[in-house]
């Protein structure tokens, strides 16, 4: 009977990047998943490495979320260095775009929270805005400058993860259907498949987005539900763009600066249960959202649409930490938060599973929070350095 140091359930971003780490600390891992790895929520992504809130319930999310942006360049060199592999990571900022309302008043609100939450964001004139990118339409109103966010090909790093993580060892087992954990008394020794298997670890992560509610023994502690998010790629042959742009509407995330350039469109917010589909409805709304910031790419030709199902929670929030079942460990719920996440996240799992210690407070985030208080339930499960 073969036993892992560590079985990772869920093969995307989040899994893929705990298993490199672990891997890297001389752990024997494997990645289990349902399907082909990386084929969910982690290949629909956009990309976009941006900290800030985009609504009230994630500004909690904001400290974990800089410290992982902070992370990410020496994350991706690692994940290059091991993979052979480019990821398409890019710096250089992003503009924030007010194209409603009252757009002076919108801005000075953008720019009081991200300095009230430590992020640099400048109102940016609209005629600094034209020169930073001459094809923004004339519905603009107001403009912010975000100089330290970033954007990635999620793909490409998905790629690099994934032959990062086997060269550091792990094993990759894609078509592996986990139903529930191995459970006796307290602790979690493994985990069964859906082919009456019966794989044993020492630790098991629960990685597994918006499924990990599915898997028995895990859906207490991770009521996890999927987010569809419909997407669009654009093929654009006129002046490139030289920042991800965004709106209250949607956003604009340019791949390279060539031209022809591919520019990734999104996004829609639905809750449409584990239905994925493209509707016309969706692709309308994030096209018209992409002509109003740019009205030139009327004009580009459609090459790609899909969508994903995002790993979203009842409070927003990710779902990270040990639970109260010894070997147990969640990484899940990361919502639209992901691929940025992926840094600080596999972090903390392999802190915690090499050291039972976090460098950074993540208790906030515990999947205790779910379930009812208990007197015997540790409260020190995770207490930083």
């Amino acid at each position: 009977m073969k036993t892992y140091d560590a079985v990772i359930v869920g093969g995307g971003i989040i899994g893929g990047s705990i298993a490199f780490d672990l891997g890297r600390c001389g752990l024997r891992v494997a990645v289990l998943d349902r399907q082909e790895l990386m084929r969910e929520a982690s290949w629909a992504a956009a990309g976009m490495l941006s900290p800030a809130p985009d609504c009230p319930a994630a500004i909690p999310l904001v400290p974990l979320a800089r410290a992982s942006l902070a992370l990410y360049a020496e994350f991706v060199d690692r994940v290059e260095d091991a993979s052979g592999l480019l990821t398409g990571y890019r710096e250089g900022g992003a503009v924030e775009v007010i194209c409603h309302g009252d757009a002076e008043r919108e801005l000075s609100t953008i720019v009081a929270l991200h300095h009230g939450l430590g992020l640099a964001c400048e109102p940016l004139p609209l005629d600094e805005a034209l020169k930073l990118e001459p094809g923004l339409g004339r519905d603009a109103r107001a403009a912010a400058f975000l100089p330290d966010e970033c954007s990635i090909k999620p793909r490409a790093l998905s790629a690099a993860v994934l032959a990062a993580a086997r060269s550091a060892g792990a094993e990759l087992r894609p078509g592996i259907e986990v139903t529930s954990l191995f459970l006796q008394g307290n602790k979690c020794l493994g985990v069964k498949t859906s082919e009456g298997e019966t794989i044993h670890a020492a630790q098991v992560v629960l990685a597994a987005g918006c499924w990990s509610s599915q898997i028995l023994g895990a859906s207490p502690y991770a009521p996890t539900l999927p987010v569809r998010g419909q997407m669009a790629a654009l093929r654009h042959s006129g002046m490139p763009l030289r920042h991800v742009l965004r709106s209250e509407r949607g956003y604009l995330v340019p791949r390279g600066e060539e031209t022809p350039q591919t520019i990734v469109v999104g996004s829609t917010i639905e809750n449409a249960g584990y239905e994925k589909r493209i509707t016309a409805g969706g692709i309308e709304k994030i096209l018209s959202a992409a002509n109003e910031l740019v009205p030139e790419l009327e004009k580009a030709e459609i090459i790609e649409t899909w969508c994903g199902l995002r790993p979203g929670s009842p409070d927003q929030l990710p779902i990270l930490g040990p639970a109260d079942i010894e070997g147990l460990v969640f990484a899940t719920g990361h919502h639209r938060n992901g691929i940025l996440l992926a840094a600080v996240t596999a972090k903390l799992v392999s802190e915690w599973i090499a050291d039972r210690r976090v460098s950074l407070d993540w208790e906030k985030f515990s999947p205790l929070r779910f379930v009812p208080a208990e007197p015997n339930r540790s409260a020190s499960a995770s207490s930083p350095l």
